[in-house]
């Protein structure tokens, strides 16, 4: 295990691709306090802003990462990793997950806006709040997450799974606006309230809202109520009123659960 204790936190936000088990494996101390981070235009070794201890594994897969201490402005813990293991126990800046392919991340407090984005493997959990695009694509793309699986116990911002293509992400608490636009494949599950726009512009996949839908789109087509619905394998109890849609595009085939419990003014 490998532990990495913040020194300091610069305005100037860090970028550190090459956090990730896959960076680290086969590696002495040593090494690994050398390993080159983005600080502004440049690099800096990862010394320069974290005391680095203990003993990485042979393998990516062997290899965990303890961040002992809160990261707000320390972007993209974890990109692309393939396997192992980062714990982080505190909030951290945008990016957390990036292009993760496997392995597992948990953030013990929040995480800034484009967790998971690109994500095709492994389970990032957010124990606290995230921001927006949670599981989305890169920007002015039309691929999003395509694998693996997101949890978020506390709330969501605006557009989570935006251009999803796979996987699964769970959020328990409330999300703002748009959450699975321009949705393709995969769930998404809400546990808590959605202010407007779910679903908004979805091809295909699924969502599930089991709290209150505050504002719900018109292009969807109502099919009725369903009970104990079950969703990838997977049986989620409870009455839900069930849409297909969004018919504002051509092809639509995205599935809409909302909770009957709070819902009466989105059903025909």
């Amino acid at each position: 295990m490998i532990t990495l204790k913040p020194k300091e936190q610069p305005e100037v936000p860090l970028e550190v691709e090459n956090v990730t088990p896959d960076a680290f494996a086969g590696k002495t101390v040593d090494e690994i306090k050398a390993l080159p981070i983005w600080h502004g235009n440049g690099t800096v070794p990862l010394s320069d802003f974290f005391e680095v201890e203990g003993e990485a594994g042979a393998t990516a897969a062997e290899t965990q990462i303890i961040i002992d201490g809160d990261v707000p402005q320390t972007k993209r813990i974890g990109s692309g990793m393939t396997a192992g293991e980062i714990t982080v126990k505190g909030n951290v800046s945008m990016y957390v997950g990036v292009g993760m392919k496997g392995g597992k991340i948990t953030v013990e407090g929040n995480a800034k806006s484009w967790a998971g984005q690109d994500m095709s493997g492994g389970e990032l959990t957010i124990m606290g709040n995230t921001g927006d695009y949670v599981g989305s694509s890169y920007r002015g793309d039309w691929r999003g997450m395509s694998g693996g699986l997101i949890t978020v116990y506390g709330d969501a911002g605006n557009e989570a799974a935006e251009y999803m293509n796979g996987g699964k992400i769970v959020i328990k608490g409330d999300v703002s606006i748009m959450p699975g636009i321009h949705m393709n494949n995969g769930l998404l599950i809400i546990e808590g309230n959605v202010i407007a726009r779910t679903g908004g512009e979805m091809a295909g996949g699924t969502i599930v809202v089991k709290g209150v839908i505050d504002e719900f789109l018109a292009g969807f087509k109502y099919h009725g109520v369903e009970k104990d619905i079950e969703v990838d394998g997977e049986t989620i109890p409870g009455a839900f009123y069930k849409f297909t849609g969004d018919y504002a595009i051509k092809g639509a085939n995205g599935t809409v659960y909302a909770a009957v419990a709070g819902n009466s003014h989105i059903a025909p």
